[in-house]
Parts: structure tokens; C-alpha cells; sequence
């Protein structure tokens, strides 16, 4: 098949050409246009005649609706209609099967699902008569509120290998260990939005999303047209971390009443809403088991985990994706249970996996490291597999030991007391602590555009869109590179469902899929261009519009003698994907102080260093990493969704309750970017870093926590509250 990635690319051709912006911490060209407020995002187009739609939704967790009274504000001023139709979405789609959930809003499923959209003249008049829409329910209770009065059922065949129970009685150290992490919301700085206008029977959105290419598939399948008649616009979307995957449900409920009423229709979500109806990721309860020779070599390991999600939801968060290739131990349990419960749609929030996951299992490690009587760094070196346990696959690269060593060293590891209560800065107990990233990476299906004008200048276009991930930068120095075009003559076009489908912002696989398509039209290109120069592709070098080899030197405007060249890049995953273990990894380091008398921690500086293949933007792939530990910093300290057990309402549902990380949290952080080239990855050499960041980072902060003050704390987010009890006597001075 077409594009399909089944050779590892060694050429390193990136290297070998001659613009040098490939790489380089470039600013992100639409930047200006957002801090100066001109780069509109979906809910600014303005759309002429276009009126305003606002969502009811429900007070019940679980039932059907029995009666709604649209006569009682159908007469207010302004009002235009409420709609309350089969079609509308129930719950929001995964974004990535291209296939609506199934429907009928009648049925609910969870305290705050949509029931019906009120559109007026205006937001205020459409909001007055939304509060006002009385709607009658008949409730059930066949679903449980609490995942601990759930049954589970395994989510996957778990992975089995050895004999775990053996290993465990057997060891010279082992730990058994239950941890337990809240639900967390991606809260986006953008809310979910869609306007939706229709030409006849051609349906045209402006929407926030991440998979342009599936969201199409996905509107069309819920309004039974076909797919051609869509067309998606999301060049600027202000944050997803995976609750933008698939469409939601004010696109369902805009294009319903824009087709009704022959007007284009806007639906914003509160803020409340978005935290109410759209993804959460799953609490989790997690076991972890270690057992070690008395070297300190695993010989057994256990990771398995309690998530939940709504009845008939597919995903489950994959807690153990990580723990199945980073340490080794031939004895081996890995398995993920689900329990159903009446709570919004569990689904995709940053890292789904590893994020819940790593922090446990990096919390165990240093546990089992203590008891060994081993450094924490020496016993992740001393257990890193030469293949993927359980199998014969090697790893594509692996930069872990690099990230410990480096970061350790930066970080400054060799000053931290090995025993809790050592250290004391005042009324503060400090501690450091340290954890292993590791992040699966993943290749998938995209096609990109490039063309160059009969002037010099180049276009990318794709339907890729940028999160605020540094998409329209990363694409423009790929294509500026192989090509030889300074980056100011680049223009990249993204966000629109009507250009080449590209993989779509999630699972860290934009950059490096789109990307490589991007790479592969451009290798097209300089073929072409080779051709006319009369020299071999592999001889030809480009820099700043001039190209040359084996002598020969023209420019590149010459060449093209007023034409353009126009190609289409295409790559799909193939026997490389198969045949090599491949994941980002990397290393955190952090310092917490724990306060004597209140037990309140405080970060007082984090590290992180990390390998992911070719650095495609140093400022992009730095921002990334730095982000991601800013969030685990909220999951180690500050986030969790709180529900009330008597109705399902999600209690914290807006940014004044649900507390993440601000500024005074934040202290100083460090980012550490470790060079490597990963061919089996991609023809780039790159791999995923979007979430890498996060990936074992609240780990990090419990390891550091204990060192500081001795206290274990198995439940994230390590509030306060859990350590008041078992704080050591405040006027203890340092041993």
C-alpha cells in the first residue's frame, strides 16, 4: 500500500541538508496573531445572520426524558426553537473510529448530559430561556453512582507470563502496594464550540478539534449524510489534551437547528458543561507488585488496575501501556478491570495510560528501592530489559539511562539524603525524589500537501491541526529544510477538512506522521528538482533558493521556469511499527518542601530530561515537556473531579474548583532535550514528545514527598489533609 513505513530510514537526510532551521527553538508563526487577538478561534468567525444556541442539560444521572415544555419560553423574546431530537449526541465521540456513539438524547445516561438546545436572537436571550425549559424525567437506578459498588470485568486479555505469585513468596524483596488516583479533567483553555451553517444539502462547521479527518466521519454518520457533504474549519483550537478527539455535542445540536431554521447556528459550551458533558479521565485503583532478587534484578512484576466508564464504552484507560515494556521480570500479571458507572464518558485525557499509570508504578519502584537498600536510579538502570519482556522485540532506541545520568547530574542527585527527615530549610521538611518517563509512540496514517511556486516561495497544507502544540511551525521548518526555503517565505495552511488528511493532534503522533508525510512530498520534489539540475536526489543540496551538486549550481526559481511543483505525501505505519519496541522515554527530578507544622507541600524545583528522537523544535518540544510536568505537578498535588454520591452531580465543575497548577505552584523547572535519531519510528527520526512530560512526573513528587518527611502517600492528588496525621513532631530536628 501507498506510504506504508515497513524500512527503517538510516539516511539521516535531515542532517545532510543545508538550510539549517530543522530542529532550531523557531518562534511559532501564528504566534503574534494569538497574543494580539487576531487569530480567530471557532467561536469568533463571524458568519452573517447567525443566531445563538445554548444547551439544557440534565439533573438526573440516570433515566429517560418524559416531557419537555417548549411552549412555556417559545414565546419569549428572541426565541427562535427548541430542539430535542433523536440525533443529538448522548455522550461525545472518541474521535477516532470516524463513527458517532449511539444516540437517542432521551435516554440519560449521566448528571449533565444534554437534553435539548434552546437558539435565540442572542446568547443572553437563548441563555434566560434555557434556564427557564422545564424538562420531566423518569428516573432509574440500574447503573451505580460509586465505581466501588461496581462489579468490574476485565477491559482486555491480561498478560500473563511466569508464575507472579511464586516470584512474590520466592523474592529476596518484594512490595505490595495498593495506590489510588482521582478522575481528572483536560480543562482546555478554549470551551467546545461549533457554528454550523448549511448551503442546500452541504453542511459546513467551525469547530475546536483535533481529528478533522474522523470528526467529518463522525458528523456524518450522526446526521445520516455522507461524508463529502461535510466540511470541517479548525485552523486555531485553544487546547484539546484529548476532549476535542471527537466531536461533542454542541456540533450535533448546531447543524440540527441550522438546517431547521435555514441560519447558521452557534453553540458554546460553559464552562460547567464542558466539565459535566465532555471527557474525564478514569479514578483509578492500582495494585503493584515487585519482587527482586537480592541483587536488586526483578523477577516479578504486577501491575493491574480498577478504572470505569459508562455502559457499552469501549475505551478503558490502558493504565498498564507502559509498565508492559519498561522493566523487565519473566514472572509478569498486567491486567485492567472496568467497572460501570453513571459518570460522563471516561475517555482520552492527556497520556491516557501511562499518566496514572507511571506515577504508581514509579512510586513502587522507589518503595521497593528503600527496601533493598538500593539508590532509586541504580535500580531502574539494573532492570532495563535488552527487549520487550515476554518477547523477543527490540527496543527502536531507549534514552532512559541517558535521561537518569543527565538529569541526575544537572539536577545536582548526589547532594539528596538517602533517609527521610535529613534535611530542613525553616518550618520545611525538604526531600528529592525521582522517576522514570516512558511514553508508547505511535506512527499513523497522513497525507500532506506541498507545493512550490514558481518564485521560491512554499505552501504546506493539511488538515492537521495545531493545539497549541506548534504544529504550523514544526510542518514549515520539515518542509523549509528539505527544500531549502528560509522559514519567512513558508506558508502553512492547516485545519480544514477540504485539504489532505493528516493524523490529527493526539496520542503524540501529529508532529512525526503529518510530518513525514510533509518529508515524503518534499523528497518527491527534490527528486524533480534533481532531475532538471541534472544531477542524482541524493547529490542535490538546497540553501536559501539556490540548488546545487556535482558542480552544477542554479537557482531554484530557474529551475521551475514558472511552474510549480505540486506533490502529495502519504505515510502509513508498517512492519516497523511490528517489528521494534518503541516508546519516548526520559527522567524527572524533583524537590518538594513539606511544611512541619501544616503538612502543605511546595515544589521548589523540577528537572526533566528526555530522549525522543530527532528535536524537530527545540522552543516547541521544550514547551511540550514543560508543560506536561506543570501538569504533574496538579496530578501529584491539586487535581481531582469530586462527585456527589446522591445525584452524580460533578461538584468542581469550573477552574475556580478544579484546581490546577498556577504560577505560585510552579517553581523553577528545567528541561533537559537529549538528541537521537530513531529511524524504525519514522522517516523523520522523531518520535512523540506531546505527552511524554507527564508520564511518571507525579511520581517523581510523592518519592520526593517521603524523602522529605517520611510519609507514603498512596492517594493522588497528596492533599494536605492526608499527611496531617502522620506528620513527625515539627520541633524533630534533622538526624
Amino acid at each position: 500500500m501507498l506510504g506504508l513505513y515497513n524500512t527503517p530510514d538510516q539516511r539521516n537526510l535531515l542532517d545532510q541538508t543545508r538550510q539549517g532551521i530543522i530542529g532550531k527553538p523557531l518562534n511559532r508563526p501564528e504566534g503574534p496573531l494569538k497574543v494580539a487577538g487576531a487569530a480567530p478561534y471557532s467561536a469568533e468567525y463571524q458568519i452573517p445572520d447567525c443566531v445563538e444556541g445554548v444547551l439544557v442539560t440534565a439533573t438526573i444521572a440516570q433515566g429517560k426524558v418524559t416531557a419537555i415544555h417548549r411552549e412555556a419560553v417559545m414565546d419569549l423574546p428572541g426565541v427562535l426553537g427548541v430542539f430535542s431530537e433523536k440525533a443529538m449526541l448522548r455522550r461525545p465521540a472518541q474521535g477516532t473510529a470516524g463513527q458517532a456513539p449511539a444516540q437517542d438524547v432521551r435516554q440519560i445516561d449521566y448528571f449533565g448530559q444534554p437534553v435539548a438546545l434552546v437558539v435565540a436572537e442572542t446568547f443572553e436571550q437563548a441563555t434566560h430561556a434555557a434556564k427557564l425549559l422545564r424538562v420531566e424525567y423518569e428516573e432509574s437506578a440500574d447503573t451505580p453512582l460509586d465505581p466501588r459498588e461496581a462489579e468490574s470485568e476485565p477491559a482486555q486479555k491480561p498478560i500473563v507470563l511466569g508464575d507472579l505469585d511464586a516470584a512474590m513468596r520466592d523474592a529476596a524483596h518484594s512490595v505490595d502496594l495498593t495506590y489510588e488516583t482521582e478522575g481528572h479533567a483536560s480543562a482546555a483553555m478554549e470551551p467546545h464550540v461549533s457554528i454550523a451553517q448549511w448551503d442546500g444539502d452541504r453542511l459546513t462547521i467551525w469547530g475546536s478539534y483535533q481529528m478533522v479527518g474522523h470528526n467529518v466521519k463522525e458528523l456524518a454518520d450522526s446526521l445520516r449524510i455522507a461524508p463529502g457533504k461535510v466540511r470541517i474549519r479548525s485552523a486555531y483550537v485553544g487546547g484539546g489534551f484529548g476532549s476535542k478527539l471527537g466531536i461533542s455535542h454542541d456540533a450535533i445540536a448546531a447543524a440540527i437547528a441550522a438546517r431547521e431554521l435555514d441560519r447558521p447556528v452557534r453553540v458554546v459550551l460553559s464552562r460547567q458543561q464542558v466539565f459535566q458533558t465532555i471527557m474525564r479521565r478514569s479514578e483509578t485503583r492500582q495494585r503493584v507488585r515487585l519482587a527482586a532478587d537480592a541483587g536488586g534484578r526483578l523477577i516479578g512484576l504486577g501491575h493491574e488496575a480498577w478504572v470505569s466508564n459508562l455502559p457499552e464504552e469501549e475505551f478503558a484507560e490502558p493504565v498498564t501501556q507502559a509498565t508492559e515494556f519498561l522493566y523487565g521480570g519473566e514472572n509478569r500479571k498486567l491486567a485492567v478491570n472496568i467497572a460501570r458507572i453513571c459518570r460522563m464518558t471516561a475517555g482520552s485525557v492527556r497520556a491516557p495510560g501511562e499518566a496514572v499509570g507511571m506515577q504508581a508504578l514509579e512510586a513502587a519502584m522507589d518503595e521497593l528501592a528503600e527496601k533493598i537498600g538500593l539508590d532509586p536510579i541504580v535500580l531502574r538502570k539494573r532492570n532495563l530489559p535488552a527487549t520487550q519482556p515476554g518477547t523477543s522485540t527490540p527496543y527502536s532506541s531507549r534514552m532512559l539511562t541517558e535521561a537518569l545520568d543527565q538529569g541526575a547530574r544537572a539536577f545536582g542527585w548526589d547532594r539528596r539524603k538517602p533517609r527521610p527527615c535529613m534535611t530542613r530549610d525553616g518550618d520545611w521538611w525538604i526531600g528529592m525524589g525521582v522517576a522514570s518517563a516512558a511514553r508508547v509512540n505511535m506512527l499513523r496514517p497522513a497525507a500532506a500537501r506541498v507545493r512550490l511556486e514558481p518564485d521560491g516561495s512554499l505552501r504546506v497544507e493539511s488538515d492537521q491541526t495545531d493545539i497549541g502544540t506548534g504544529s504550523y511551525a514544526i510542518l514549515g521548518q520539515i518542509a523549509g529544510e528539505m527544500l531549502g526555503v528560509p522559514i519567512d517565505r513558508v506558508t502553512v495552511t492547516l485545519g480544514d477538512s477540504e485539504l489532505p488528511t493528516g493524523a490529527g493532534s493526539g496520542g503524540s503522533f501529529g508532529a512525526t506522521s503529518t510530518g513525514s508525510a510533509v518529508f515524503r512530498a518534499c523528497e518527491t520534489i527534490r527528486e524533480r528538482l534533481a532531475y532538471q539540475l541534472g544531477v542524482k536526489p541524493d547529490a542535490l543540496e538546497i540553501r536559501d533558493g539556490i540548488a546545487s551538486g556535482d558542480g552544477k549550481t542554479a537557482s531554484v526559481t530557474d529551475l521551475l521556469a514558472g511552474s510549480a511543483i505540486e506533490e502529495i505525501g502519504r505515510i502509513k505505519p508498517g512492519k516497523t511499527s511490528q517489528d521494534y519496541a518503541q516508546g519516548s522515554y526520559g527522567a524527572f527530578f524533583a524537590e518538594v518542601g513539606v511544611n512541619a507544622w501544616t503538612g502543605e507541600i511546595r515544589m521548589r524545583r523540577m528537572l526533566g530530561a528526555f530522549g525522543f528522537g530527532r528535536v524537530l523544535n527545540a522552543k516547541t518540544a521544550g514547551s511540550q515537556c514543560l508543560g506536561g510536568m506543570v501538569w504533574g505537578i496538579g496530578n501529584a498535588l491539586t487535581e481531582e473531579l469530586v462527585f456527589d454520591l446522591r445525584n452524580g452531580h460533578l461538584v468542581n465543575h469550573d477552574l475556580a474548583e478544579y484546581h490546577v497548577p498556577v504560577h505560585a505552584d510552579v517553581p523553577d523547572v528545567q528541561v533537559i532535550l537529549l538528541e537521537e535519531r530513531d529511524a524504525p519510528a519514522s522517516p523523520l527520526q522523531a518520535k512523540g514528545v506531546g505527552e511524554l512530560g507527564i508520564c511518571g512526573a507525579a511520581g517523581a513528587i510523592a518519592n520526593a514527598v517521603y524523602n522529605a518527611c517520611g510519609i507514603r502517600l498512596r492517594s493522588f492528588p497528596m492533599t494536605l489533609d492526608k499527611l496531617l496525621a502522620d506528620l513527625p513532631d515539627p520541633m524533630r530536628q534533622p538526624e
